[in-house]
């Protein structure tokens, strides 16, 4: 099978062919056997790619993995082989999950527990790119935040791949979702998923627009705050927070980590939730498996939808990596399996 392998760590926007670049394409990688009773193997049909995968190749991020390793984490495709105790799938099945590694692969292995069946109706391809950044942002808005309707959402890097997945979810809970993008093409998407008030980063000052949404409004400030950009921009948008506002910590976009000042959360009651959503699978489970089988559900109804960006072939997953790194992506890259490409759909 082809599997995309990282051998060390670096840049992996670097060229394939390049002797330096840190991954290399296998194209006869062993298809992974099933190792227990409750095994299944998927054929891939798509998985999408992450920033979280982008700095795990750069050896920045939390968790290190040792070389070398197939990178990826959500994917959907359709069930290959089963154990012989599977009892929830069978051969042909469309699913999709997430991994801590292997998903940029043609075969993957998982327990049947950790799968889940894509509604009927719903695109395979793009349940590739539901689980892990409307995972993240169900868990964090729903779960920690508890969002609730008519509570004001303020969403920053709001048209990257969870940026679009926590508008979705706000307007899905009822929310009013301010969001803060860059460009006109990022804004005019926004606006057409319903976002009560966009702010274009290119030629508006964050504080003064949003200040002038909420007094039109007669609203008294942000509830919610979800930030997976970090730096100036969150520091900025503290001031726009009310008394007794949720924080949401998402991630580091810009590549700064923000202070919020003790004392003023203290005044304020703020209440800051770091969300580090993987690790929900080794301690809160249940809370995880909740949460997809619910957007699943609202994948099937129409109340969310996957906004694919950028499609890749396995062997062009430098130049994925690239639309990432150049902040080029609105909404979901993928790397998609034996299917004619559009490299862009914006």
């Amino acid at each position: 099978m082809e599997a995309l392998l990282c051998r060390k760590l670096g840049d992996p926007t670097v060229s394939l062919e390049d002797n330096d670049s840190p991954i290399v394409l296998s194209k006869n990688h062993p298809i992974p056997e099933l190792d227990s009773p409750t095994a299944v193997r998927v054929r891939i049909k798509t998985t999408s790619l992450n920033f979280a995968n982008y700095l795990q190749i750069l050896g920045k991020y939390q968790e290190k993995a040792p070389l070398p390793f197939i990178p990826g984490s959500d994917f959907s495709g359709f069930v290959d082989a089963v154990g012989t105790k599977v009892s929830n799938f069978r051969v042909g099945d469309p699913v999709c999950s997430f991994t801590g590694l292997g998903s940029f692969a043609q075969f993957i292995v998982v327990d049947q527990s950790q799968l889940f069946r894509v509604p009927h109706g719903c695109d395979v391809v793009a349940a590739g790119g539901l689980v892990v950044a409307f995972g993240t942002c169900h868990v964090a808005l729903v779960h920690r935040a508890q969002l609730t309707s008519g509570q004001v959402l303020l969403v920053l890097g709001a048209a990257g791949g969870v940026g679009i997945a926590a508008v979705q979810i706000g307007k899905a809970c009822g929310a009013i979702v301010i969001a803060v993008a860059r460009g006109a093409e990022k804004v005019q998407l926004l606006k057409s998923l319903g976002v009560d008030h966009v702010v274009d980063l290119s030629n508006e000052n964050v504080t003064q627009s949003i200040k002038q949404f909420l007094q039109a409004r007669r609203l008294k400030g942000i509830d919610v705050l979800y930030d997976p950009v970090g730096g100036k921009l969150a520091k900025e948008s503290l001031r726009l927070l009310k008394w007794g506002a949720n924080i949401l910590i998402i991630g580091f976009a810009s590549g700064e980590i923000p202070i919020i000042p003790a004392n003023i959360a203290l005044v304020k009651n703020w209440t800051v939730h770091g969300l580090y959503w993987g690790s929900y699978k080794i301690h809160r489970p249940a809370v995880l498996e909740d949460s997809i089988k619910e957007l699943l559900s609202w994948l099937a109804k129409g109340l969310i939808s996957i906004h694919i960006s950028h499609s890749y072939p396995l062997s062009e997953a430098n130049l994925a990596f690239s639309a990432i790194k150049d902040r080029k992506v609105i909404g979901k890259v993928m790397i998609v399996f034996d299917e004619k490409l559009t490299r862009s759909k914006m």
